[in-house]
């Protein structure tokens, strides 16, 4: 009987413990990691993720990024003909194989730039739509500042050494979760698996690509000097994580890096929708309207991201001031949501008019600005 109540605390203490268990991230042979979920902006797991790193061809997610940024602008066109200079046809290292002197579009050196990584393809793309490569990097560090990489400076389109061409994994992540969000048409292509140019099959150099269906991108690095990077993204369900991963000592360490920080997130946390856009969430009471109260609510869908155990526990508070007084606009800010996981506040929102409240005429609103103001002596207005 004795190791029956024993067994029995023991089992106890096992599920209380468990409810807030969450292990820490894997140990990895890295100078640098960062693993996010995008779309709600958290990091679940990192390491020296603002620490200076050699970028080597990680660089080129922020050269397609340019590049789609002006096609969405209408600057340049996918069908656009691309004059090929004997610099971009002289380039070392990687490449897709074109050709001086020849036209190539805008689409097929895309491709070369993210299937194939190319530097020849990335030099004639950026002389294209920078003029120069010079003038393309000035671009770069230009939409570097514009998202708040503050940890980032691009010395060329490739990603070839440079001591002052740096970044971090933090920055990394973030460049490529805005890439997901504002050009999802162009990122469909990091998961192209091969590319074929001049007779030449490539194949993608991310085999995350081949190790997991909900693989999706993005985009290998290696120099001497930078070791053996990789940005990598995958989609399970309402889910998406992005990591990044930098110094790692071989090719296939790499991969394995980012697969078992993606296991990890994906198995201990989840992202889940709290808040539906425009769904009442309460009823306020509203002074001098022709309505007495008005709906209020969520103006976006919000998602959270955190540990699978704890979203039984969540609270969700509002902050509002009661009693609004009329004219009241559909979308009006009228306070905040707050979102606490364990004391924690975990996503802010703003709490919004779902409705029109019109004012009463004149004299209505005379005689409800009268009766607001003797509740208010005897503190009943609930201010």
């Amino acid at each position: 009987m004795k190791n029956f109540f024993v067994s029995l605390l023991t089992l106890q203490i096992f599920f209380i413990g468990a409810q807030s268990f969450v292990p820490n991230p894997p140990e990895l042979d890295l100078k640098s990691y960062i693993l996010i979920e995008p779309n709600t902006n958290t990091v679940i797991a990192e390491f020296n993720s603002d620490a200076q790193i050699e970028p080597a061809s990680m660089t080129k997610v922020m050269t397609s990024y340019v590049i789609a940024d002006q096609i969405d602008n209408d600057l340049i066109d996918l069908e656009d003909e691309v004059f090929i200079s004997n610099k971009a046809w002289k380039m070392e290292g990687s490449r897709m194989f074109i050709e001086a002197g020849k036209r190539v579009s805008v689409s097929d050196l895309l491709k070369g730039i993210i299937i194939q990584s190319g530097n020849d393809a990335s030099v004639a793309l950026a002389e294209y739509a920078g003029g120069t490569e010079d003038g393309f990097v000035d671009l770069m560090n230009a939409y570097a500042g514009s998202l708040g990489l503050r940890n980032t400076l691009f010395q060329n389109a490739t990603g070839l050494p440079d001591s002052n061409h740096f970044t971090s994994t933090g920055d990394l992540a973030k460049l490529t979760a805005s890439f997901i969000e504002r050009f999802p048409e162009h990122y469909s292509t990091y998961k192209e698996k091969q590319y074929t140019y001049n007779g030449i099959k490539q194949l993608n150099r991310n085999r995350l690509l081949w190790k997991d269906d909900s693989s999706d991108g993005v985009k290998t690095g290696h120099t001497e000097s930078a070791g053996y990077c990789l940005i990598g993204s995958a989609k399970r369900g309402e889910m998406r994580l992005i990591t990044v991963v930098a110094g790692s000592p071989s090719d296939n360490a790499r991969f394995d890096s980012s697969q078992r920080l993606l296991e990890y997130g994906f198995r201990f946390f989840a992202t889940q929708k709290q808040l539906a856009k425009d769904q009442s969430l309460k009823s306020i009471k509203v002074w001098g309207g022709q309505k007495e109260s008005v709906e209020i609510g969520s103006a976006k869908d919000v998602y959270v991201t955190l540990p699978r155990m704890v979203f039984k526990d969540l609270v969700v508070n509002y902050n509002y001031k009661n009693n609004l007084k009329a004219p009241i606009v559909k979308g009006q800010i009228i306070g905040s949501i707050d979102i606490v996981s364990q004391d924690k506040i975990v996503s802010t929102s703003e709490l919004v008019a779902l409705e029109d409240v019109e004012a009463k005429g004149f004299f209505g609103r005379l005689w409800s600005s009268i009766w607001y103001w003797i509740l208010s002596l005897f503190g009943l207005t609930g201010d």
